[in-house]
């Protein structure tokens, strides 16, 4: 490889963005549950602009961007056509599938939470026995329309 190529091109994170089927219910989870704040929420619409980024002929979308107290922002999307949208829901272990993941100051609350939202856990928290993140304790939720988040509870030690 030369040098040019090896150049890194990337200078950060700007978002992650999640297709949702309703940006009030997407809100009211990543606001009201996940202790987010909203940041924007805008209607993009329809047209040759938005079918040029999205690569979907017909597309029509409102927006909402969230921001995590670390400052990761999640970018909402629910698109009102084309009217041939699915929900898919993947296993972690299908190719395609993604997860973000949070580090929290309490996972067995932050679980409670997720779960009267109607997430579901995918397994139970197992605590890691090496590495940097020893003592953590970690878990996959998956939400109803299959967005899956894990979590990192910190030990008790470290919270304090």
């Amino acid at each position: 490889m030369s040098e040019t190529q090896k150049k890194n091109l990337v200078l950060g994170t700007e978002h992650t963005g999640l297709t949702v089927s309703s940006l009030d219910d997407a809100l009211e989870f990543w606001c009201g549950v996940m202790g987010f704040e909203l940041l924007a929420r805008r209607i993009i619409g329809t047209g040759p602009f938005v079918e040029n980024i999205v690569g979907v002929p017909g597309a029509n979308l409102h927006i909402a961007v969230v921001i995590a107290p670390d400052g990761h922002k999640v970018e909402l999307l629910e698109y009102l056509a084309p009217a041939d949208r699915q929900v898919i829901k993947p296993r972690s272990c299908d190719v395609g599938s993604a997860h973000l993941a949070f580090t929290v100051t309490d996972l067995d609350e932050m679980l409670r939470r997720v779960e009267a939202a109607g997430w579901k856990r995918l397994g139970v928290p197992q605590s890691l026995t090496e590495g940097p993140r020893a003592g953590d304790r970690v878990v996959y939720v998956r939400g109803p329309e299959g967005h899956t988040i894990e979590f990192f509870g910190r030990p008790a030690a470290a919270k304090a």
